[in-house]
């Protein structure tokens, strides 16, 4: 692999993922940005996850393995400190992106230094790679959008209305600055360091549909509904209670009466994640 900095870093943290890493795998390299690198950090897994990775043969691939399995958290957080781009995307080892996301977020980064983060819908897929939705996401958030805006619009909302890993390009400076992921959230680790991010600059919502969300009925996401809503209820409270934020009480209101209808539709959505499992390539 050339020693030049690549533009881009893609990390993808893996662990136990044998199932759709291959997947994911391609989709990165099938870009039509060619100045990336792809960093697949193996948390140490018994599925032959490694061995996934190592049948591509593509220079632009780096392949780190932990020799003990670490928490979520500093598996994601390792992931980001192994990449050596100023622009970084963590795509989850199931999730997949269009062949033009690196090229359009790029080019949205690069044009306005001042951003922290570029964001893009995505869709949602269930475990055989059927779509179950489309260009999903960023609802009154499209365009440039300020710590404020986003912030009110996150307590309107009451869920996660930016979206995941796999939608977001975000500077490795103000990632490095926020601390990175947060261990005690570590159910929303991306809304709450969405948030934070926009403290070191606005973002820019692009309404193209980019990426692709891997749901399934069994899948982390849906065993911890529970205690992942409860988290969404305490990061919440941290955005009003935060004065840079300038949260109303308007839209704690609105919050309040809209998360247990985000908090469904969510759940709907996995449920029929479900109902289709066991289809043609399914886990």
């Amino acid at each position: 692999m050339s020693h030049a900095r690549p533009a881009v870093s893609v990390c993808v943290p893996a662990y136990q993922a044998a199932a759709h890493l291959a997947t994911a795998i391609g989709s990165v390299l099938d870009q039509n940005f060619a100045d990336f690198e792809l960093v697949v950090l193996d948390n140490a897994s018994t599925d032959g996850t490694s061995d996934i990775v190592r049948s591509f043969v593509d220079p632009r691939i780096r392949l780190v393995r932990n020799e003990n399995t670490l928490p979520m958290t500093s598996n994601w957080n390792r992931a980001v400190e192994l990449c050596r781009a100023p622009l970084v995307k963590l795509l989850c080892a199931d999730d997949v992106l269009r062949p033009d996301c690196l090229r359009i977020q790029h080019q949205v980064m690069a044009a306005e230094p001042r951003l922290a983060m570029t964001v893009c819908r995505r869709d949602f897929l269930d475990s055989a790679g059927r779509r179950l939705a489309t260009g999903r996401g960023l609802s009154g958030l499209l365009g440039e959008q300020d710590l404020v805006s986003v912030a009110r619009r996150v307590i309107r909302h009451g869920g996660n209305p930016l979206g995941e890993p796999g939608s977001v390009l975000f500077r490795r400076d103000a990632f490095t600055a926020t601390g990175g992921f947060a261990e005690h959230m570590n159910l929303v680790l991306d809304i709450h360091l969405w948030l934070r991010l926009l403290a070191h600059g606005p973002m820019f919502g692009t309404g193209d549909s980019l990426a692709a969300f891997r749901v399934s009925g069994t899948s982390l996401s849906s065993r911890t509904h529970r205690a992942g809503q409860a988290q969404q209820y305490v990061c919440n409270a941290e955005v009003v209670a935060n004065p840079i934020y300038q949260v109303r009480e308007l839209d704690r209101m609105i919050g309040a009466a809209a998360a247990p209808l985000a908090q469904l539709r969510r759940r709907g959505l996995f449920g029929v994640a479900a109902l289709t499992r066991g289809g043609p390539g399914a886990t």
